[in-house]
């Protein structure tokens, strides 16, 4: 007789505690994991913001080649069209006349520099340069940044060229800097060396409709702003502290095409990432040559964790830390302060 051979089956699974074990472990690895994919994701940011500031001091240098000198900082000139309009509301910056050795030629031809970018008090853009003032350039956004737009009217910026250390009252025209009102300055003219001379660095977007008053907001993507006047024709500590506004019509770097302080200009008053909120204000003195000359003390600010990209006038690029030695920072803004620097590191 053949005898019969029982078998029984065993269910294989998990236990609910070897279930939690291995979520857990799921957990710490994804917890490890997800900051170091995001700080490689950053650091491919920062060098491509690092390749941005590269391409603009290529440009600087072709510019430099063909005219002998840097472009200015800020355009302020008489319109003949209408002798009474403010001068300085021409206002093209540093990177409108870069754009044209840059790949996005498209956007310089699109401008006519011969008409302010404001023919009037309105802050209307020119018909003439309605179109070409919105139009976006990517090498001037940093990727780390938001890239939103700043103004209906404009399309923003990133980068900043440097108009020294804040001094005369945060003055556009009696700077110390490579960059100013109308500035056409010469490698010869820059004795601290290009290579301790900022160019250009960074600023973070600000927020569109932000105009506040009270003076709330974020120092990183917010300013201080208050009128000049007769009593301060210039910027004070005491002034920037007590301001009322946050903003003033436009948040900041809302044009990558104007040149003055709440966009394409900046100085080295503050350190990188300062706390401390920037300051702009203009000055009506009832005179086309000077009427809304904006004055600024306005510092480099990033995305970037722990400091900022500053390109220097020979064209190469360091990463700049927030806890940088206040005199080095400083010192790199000028373009003829006698300082005795070593190179960035």
């Amino acid at each position: 007789m053949r005898s019969r051979r029982w078998t029984t089956s065993r269910h294989v699974g998990f236990t609910l505690v070897e279930l939690l074990v291995v979520m857990a472990i799921i957990g710490v690895l994804v917890a490890l994991l997800l900051p170091a994919v995001q700080s490689a994701r950053e650091a491919a940011r920062r060098a491509q913001c690092i390749n941005n500031l590269k391409q603009i001091g290529i440009a600087a240098h072709d510019y430099y080649t063909i005219h002998q000198a840097f472009p200015n900082g800020q355009d302020s000139e008489l319109w003949p069209a209408n002798p009474s309009n403010a001068y300085s509301f021409f206002r093209w910056s540093a990177l409108v006349y870069l754009s044209q050795y840059m790949e996005n030629t498209s956007a310089f031809n699109a401008l006519d520099l011969s008409v302010p970018i404001y023919p009037n008090l309105n802050n209307i853009v020119s018909p003439q340069n309605a179109y070409g003032v919105a139009l976006s350039v990517p090498m001037f956004l940093c990727p780390s940044d938001s890239g939103q737009t700043v103004s209906p009217q404009f399309a923003p910026s990133n980068y900043q060229a440097c108009a020294g250390t804040g001094v005369n009252g945060g003055s556009p025209v009696a700077s110390d800097g490579v960059f100013f009102v109308n500035s056409a300055t010469r490698i010869s003219q820059i004795t601290d060396g290009p290579t301790h001379t900022a160019l250009f660095s960074e600023s973070i977007l600000g927020n569109e409709n932000t105009v506040g008053n009270g003076g709330a907001g974020d120092p990183q993507m917010d300013y201080r702003w208050f009128q000049l006047n007769t009593t301060h024709n210039v910027l004070t500590t005491g002034a920037c502290t007590g301001a009322k506004y946050t903003n003033y019509e436009d948040g900041r770097q809302f044009g990558w095409v104007s040149g003055e302080f709440r966009c394409v200009l900046y100085n080295h008053y503050l350190p990188p990432n300062s706390p401390t909120f920037d300051c702009i204000g203009d000055i009506i003195t009832g005179k086309p040559a000077t009427n809304y000359v904006t004055y600024g003390w306005k510092t480099a600010r990033s995305r970037h964790p722990g400091g900022v990209n500053l390109m220097m006038a020979d064209g190469s690029v360091q990463f700049v830390e927030d806890e940088v030695d206040p005199f080095v920072w400083t010192a790199w803004g000028t373009r003829a302060g006698g300082e005795i620097l070593t190179t960035p590191q």
